[in-house]
């Protein structure tokens, strides 16, 4: 793969031949704000038409739509060279570059090309000139059941439209948010749905349907204007695999985990391999109070690169704090289970094996173990106990 070296605000930069100056500087570890683009999701000169579901006499109508993707238009970039501020998620580097991330012209333009946006969103927190003096006793004196500001938003101190914001500065022009009245969707089983805080930034839709092959999710026109929607009422009906990827790449509240979704933000996070079967995901395990509170897919190359199935998005920590999770081994006393040490279990374990001839051990492992689990299996089968006898189901 042919290098290209470039400089973004006076860093030099190697990165391969057909990258984008976002993922260059990305890299780098230089931020450049974008919301609609994310690393886990294809670039945006690469996005297919998006699958748009009308909403009309008919109940639902699908149709395929030649949309093109205009983007939140936030990553404007100046190049030496180069007339106007070109987008960096669209813009390929080439050799001797010199790209300049955070000028003043740069950062006016970002705002007003971010006033559009937050005015699709409750902003009086991002807009307010004293939110650096808030408390969580101070946020509001209204008493009312919609989310009106971060404060009050289940991803508040997550929002990546707060990082943003910040960023990039808002001033007193931000038109006003007028609340949409949209009812919150609580019938799926893992994450509520809020599109009262959808900025159709339709990262989701992108995660659904260019990265998981699926299209439970599209754009939907309601009342002459495209928003992010299902095919069907319920997510299952839409054919949903509760994936989670839309959850791990809005940038707002709108997709919540119910799981953690009154947790707050977690104090660490801890990269572990999912358990629940042999392809060895890594997952961020998110840490408070010694308690596991999520999981999110790790990317950077690793097997799953940033994508999860149900049981690894949803399913640990659920199991892992289960109530009827049994922490100890039993052994069966007297005709009832009863806890015991390991070191008990164990030699009670090694007693009743070596009672038996190797021709008479059969011993089954399972495509629920991870590899490792399974190379242990075979190797104590084989090396311990003396037979050939093991078997596995490979299939889940």
């Amino acid at each position: 793969m042919e290098r290209i070296n470039v400089t973004i605000d006076g860093t030099k930069v190697t990165a391969d031949k057909g990258t984008t100056v976002l993922e260059a500087a990305r890299s780098a570890g230089i931020y450049i704000p974008a919301l609609c683009s994310h690393p886990h999701l294809p670039s945006s000169r690469q996005v297919e038409p998006f699958e748009v579901v009308y909403r009309g006499k008919e109940k639902y109508k699908n149709d395929k739509s030649t949309n093109e993707f205009e983007g939140c238009q936030l990553c404007l970039v100046q190049i030496d060279g180069m007339e106007g501020l070109p987008t960096a998620c669209t813009t390929e580097v080439t050799e001797g570059m010199a790209v300049h991330t955070n000028t003043p012209e740069i950062q006016h333009k970002r705002r007003e090309n971010l006033k559009p946006i937050i005015s699709e969103h409750p902003n009086v927190c991002l807009v307010c000139d004293r939110k650096e003096d808030c408390d969580p006793f101070r946020g509001s004196i209204r008493k009312a059941a919609v989310i009106t500001g971060c404060e009050f938003c289940p991803n508040n101190l997550r929002c990546e439209l707060q990082e943003v914001a910040a960023y990039i500065g808002t001033d007193e022009s931000t038109p006003p948010y007028e609340y949409r009245g949209l009812p919150a969707v609580k019938s799926d089983p893992f994450f509520e749905r809020n599109y009262n805080l959808c900025i159709a930034c339709a990262r989701c839709v992108r995660a659904c349907q260019d990265v998981r092959g699926n299209s439970a999710i599209g754009l939907v026109f309601q009342d002459g204007k495209a928003i992010v929607g299902s095919k069907a009422p319920t997510l299952e009906e839409s054919g949903c695999q509760f994936c989670g990827a839309c959850v791990d790449v809005c940038p707002t509240g709108a997709l919540t985990e119910w799981i953690n979704k009154w947790e707050g933000v977690a104090e660490k996070q801890v990269v572990s391999t999912c358990p629940y079967c042999g392809v060895g995901c890594q997952l961020e395990l998110q840490i408070k109070k010694d308690r596991l509170i999520g999981a999110t897919p790790k990317g950077d190359g690793v097997p799953n690169k940033g994508q999860a199935c149900v049981k690894g998005k949803f399913g640990i920590v659920e199991y892992v704090h289960h109530p009827e999770r049994l922490k100890v081994p039993l052994i069966r006393k007297n005709g009832s289970f009863q806890e015991a040490s390991w070191d008990e279990a164990l030699e009670l374990v090694a007693e009743r094996l070596g009672s038996f001839s190797p021709s008479e051990i059969g011993v089954i492992s399972s495509a629920k173990c991870t590899n490792e689990e399974n190379y242990v299996a075979q190797k104590f089968t084989r090396a311990v106990l003396g037979t050939n006898n093991i078997d596995h189901c490979a299939r889940l």
